[in-house]
């Protein structure tokens, strides 16, 4: 019962993300940019054969290769992890990072290529989508913990 909650989270966060591609492949394709927040953000339907930024187009395999070992690494350090409230957080950012690399993932393995579709317009920054979100956000709150709490967490790892 304990591994049912964290699963299940990360099953729902996977659901969102492949949703809202989904969304973005039914209601954007061929579409055009969709204006949210003008001049700031908008919607506009993307593939990417590569990572972040375009970079290594055709490298599908290497990067659902990848996306094992990091899956592998992540649960190894999740279950050495203790129950403290800074140990749990640090799950919580790992479960993240999980779900975001597993919903691109299942995109690069269905397609050959992820589905991006947010696009930010006031800076040249490329289009991401839900997935990208988790494992930056889940990777600075991750660095941040480490930085303010890396005492508490090298006292737990050494239990």
């Amino acid at each position: 019962m304990k591994a049912f909650f964290p699963s299940a989270v990360l099953a729902i966060l996977v659901f969102i993300d492949q949703l809202t591609k989904s969304l973005a492949r039914t209601n954007l394709m061929n579409q055009g940019d969709f204006s949210i927040i003008d001049g700031i953000l908008s919607l506009s339907y993307h593939t990417n054969q590569g990572m972040a930024f375009g970079l290594f187009k055709g490298g599908r395999w290497f990067f659902l290769t990848f996306a094992v070992i990091i899956l592998m690494i992540v649960i190894y350090y999740y279950r050495r992890l203790g129950e403290d409230k800074i140990s749990k957080l640090v799950k919580a950012c790992l479960i993240i990072i999980c779900a975001g690399a597993i919903g691109n993932s299942i995109d690069r393995l269905l397609n050959g290529y992820v589905i991006d579709f947010f696009k930010t317009e006031f800076i040249n920054f490329p289009i991401f989508n839900v997935a990208d979100i988790y494992v930056v956000v889940g990777t600075i709150s991750l660095a941040l913990l480490y930085i303010f709490f890396s005492k508490e967490l090298e006292s737990d790892d050494n239990e």
